[in-house]
C-alpha cells in the first residue's frame, strides 16, 4: 500500500508505524537515506544528560513560600 504527498511533501505515518516507534504527536522523528534507495525511520530520544533536571519537572511543590521551605531545610537563621 502506498501513500500519497501532500502539496507540502508531507506524509502521515500509519498508527502502525506509530506505534512500533513508540511515537506520539509532537514527537520527533529522524531519518536515515540508505544506499539501497531504502529510508529508515527512527525516533529522536534525547539523552538524560541534555537537560538534567527534566526528571524533576513538576515535583516542586508551589502552595509553600519558598522562605518556608528554606526555613524548613536550612533552619531559622538560613536568612542571615
Amino acid at each position: 500500500m502506498g501513500y500519497a504527498l501532500t502539496s507540502k511533501s508531507q506524509v502521515t505515518l500509519p498508527k502502525a508505524i506509530r506505534e512500533l516507534l513508540g511515537v506520539s504527536p509532537g514527537q520527533e522523528i529522524d531519518y536515515e537515506a540508505l544506499p539501497d534507495g531504502r529510508v529508515v525511520i527512527f525516533p529522536v530520544r534525547r539523552a538524560s544528560t541534555d537537560n538534567p533536571f527534566m526528571p524533576l519537572l513538576g515535583i516542586g511543590q508551589r502552595k509553600r513560600p519558598t522562605d518556608e521551605i528554606m526555613r524548613e531545610t536550612r533552619g531559622e537563621d538560613w536568612n542571615r
